[in-house]
């Protein structure tokens, strides 16, 4: 006996309906890819405790990180109000405090469920280990007065200590050469390459206490202890670095005085590096307070000594060149001054802090050759104090010190360095790499994601646009040709 009408519906909607079913599960499962969900953003806080002011940078970079080391991005600089904090020597309190609101404004940046899991540093350079060494026991109350604050702050906090000298200018060659994307880069095919060696940058910095070099040589590092090894995304890098304390642009300004002070003992002393028409009394005991002079005032001396600005370049230079010991190197070869061992400049170099401020209000960061600067340079030292005043309105703290500054930055440069009129144009003056301020904090934040465990990005499965439109589909139609079988069962009444 063969099947009512209502049964041969039924059985082709039931078959459509497991034909539909069937070719939904296969697109659902044949065609599904596996996909990695883009990566949870860690933060990280680094605090350069500088000689006269200290400043909070916020980095960023994905979990998962790229063969070893975090892919970062500057997400904040903010410059602490007030001081260094070598300058909190007799209220330690305060230079804790005066962080507190650079981190407020970091932690904003920052979801809250991530506070307590963002690794927080701060770094004191050069300004810290001259107050060390006069009086050490002013430095850990600072020091303890930093922690005490960061401490119990919302943030993973890895402590405050002294950054060496050696590691602030290792630090400051990875952060240039990380922004300017020679130590790893993002290719055109989708793939993070190691660009050629060739294209690395020297490092020169200038704080106000100290002042480092940082390159790769052309040949061995022939003294060890000037030389830094580090691993960045899968590669090793060794560098010539070596940073000379007491020779950064307060220092040094402050030493030049000092020096002059001491060949021409007087009531009266004519500065050489200071604009003609200048004038001004400072007391004379604090010059001599700090470790980086070694002599004692002239007697007969009154507390308060003026200085009368002469505007001679020449007589300045010739007192700058007194600071250097460049006897020292005498016989010796690869040796800068004070007889430190230093290879040959080689390649390109970006020069900034101090370096960068100065050749920028002297208008000198656009490339001009060496002639070019030093002509400029000596004619601002030859302009009156009246005039210069005039021109620059409301820069009175700094416009004394630009003369000597730029004279200084040629000797350091030209006799200490050992560029010439051929290597100059190698230099550029900057404060940046690529979107990233210069600095040791972020050359610090790549070596420290390298202890900060990757996460693997979290995976599922994903379809293409138009298989899941199909897909879709062939489901709406199962669940149509379903209902219709069941209202056929239940409401076709048979003959």
């Amino acid at each position: 006996m063969g099947l009512s009408r209502k049964e041969q519906v039924f059985m082709v909607l039931l078959g459509a309906s497991g034909v539909s079913g069937l070719t939904a599960l296969i697109l659902l499962l044949v065609e599904a890819a596996s996909v990695l969900l883009p990566a949870d953003i860690k933060f990280g806080i680094v605090f350069d405790a500088g000689s006269s002011h200290t400043s909070l940078f916020l980095y960023q970079w994905p979990a998962d990180k790229e063969n070893g080391t975090g892919v970062v991005s500057q997400a904040l600089a903010c410059q602490v109000e007030g001081p260094g904090i070598s300058s909190y020597a007799s209220d330690p309190a305060q230079a804790g405090e005066s962080l507190q609101g650079c981190l407020e404004e970091a932690l904003v940046l920052i979801p809250e469920a991530q506070h307590r899991k963002t690794p927080t540093f701060l770094g004191a350079t050069a300004g810290m280990r001259l107050l060390r060494q006069k009086n050490s026991s002013q430095a850990r109350d600072i020091f303890a007065a930093v922690t005490q604050v960061l401490g119990r702050s919302p943030v993973d906090f890895w402590g405050a200590e002294l950054l060496a000298g050696q590691d602030e200018g290792a630090f400051g060659w990875i952060t240039v050469n990380y922004g300017l994307g020679t130590l790893v880069k993002y290719s055109f095919t989708g793939e993070w390459i190691r660009p050629p060696e060739e294209m690395l940058v020297g490092a020169l910095d200038m704080g106000g206490a100290s002042t480092q070099i940082t390159f790769v040589p052309g040949g061995p590092i022939l003294d060890k202890s000037t030389q830094a090894d580090f691993r960045l995304y899968g590669s090793n890098y060794s560098v010539y670095t070596h940073s000379y304390l007491c020779f950064g642009r307060d220092q040094m300004l402050s030493r030049l005085l000092i020096g002059l002070v001491q060949s021409h003992p007087a009531a009266l002393l004519r500065h050489p590096c200071y604009l003609s028409g200048y004038r001004t009394t400072l007391a004379l005991a604090p010059l001599y307070e700090s470790p980086c002079v070694d002599t004692t005032p002239p007697l007969g001396l009154p507390q308060n000594l003026t200085i009368e600005g002469t505007g001679n370049p020449g007589a300045c230079v010739s007192a700058i060149q007194e600071l250097f010991n460049f006897s020292a190197c005498q016989g010796q070869e690869d040796c800068a001054f004070d007889g430190v061992y230093q290879p040959p400049v080689r390649g390109q170099f970006y020069a900034f802090s101090n370096f960068y401020y100065t050749f920028h209000f002297l208008n000198l960061t656009s490339g001009q050759p060496l002639s070019t600067a030093n002509a400029t340079i000596w004619e601002f030292c030859q302009r009156s104090w009246k005039l210069v005043e005039a021109s620059y309105p409301g820069q009175d703290h700094w416009l004394r010190d630009y003369c000597a500054s730029g004279l200084y930055i040629l000797t350091l440069l030209q006799d200490g360095y050992g560029f010439s009129e051929e290597s100059w144009p190698s230099i550029q003056f900057r404060k940046q790499a690529g979107s990233i301020d210069i600095g040791w904090t972020l050359g610090y934040m790549l070596n420290l994601t390298g202890m900060i465990p990757a996460e693997a990005p979290a995976q599922w499965w994903a379809e293409s646009h138009s298989v899941w439109v199909a897909t879709v589909v062939f489901l709406v139609l199962t669940l149509v040709a379903v209902l219709a079988a069941a209202a056929v069962q239940l409401f076709w009444v048979q003959d």
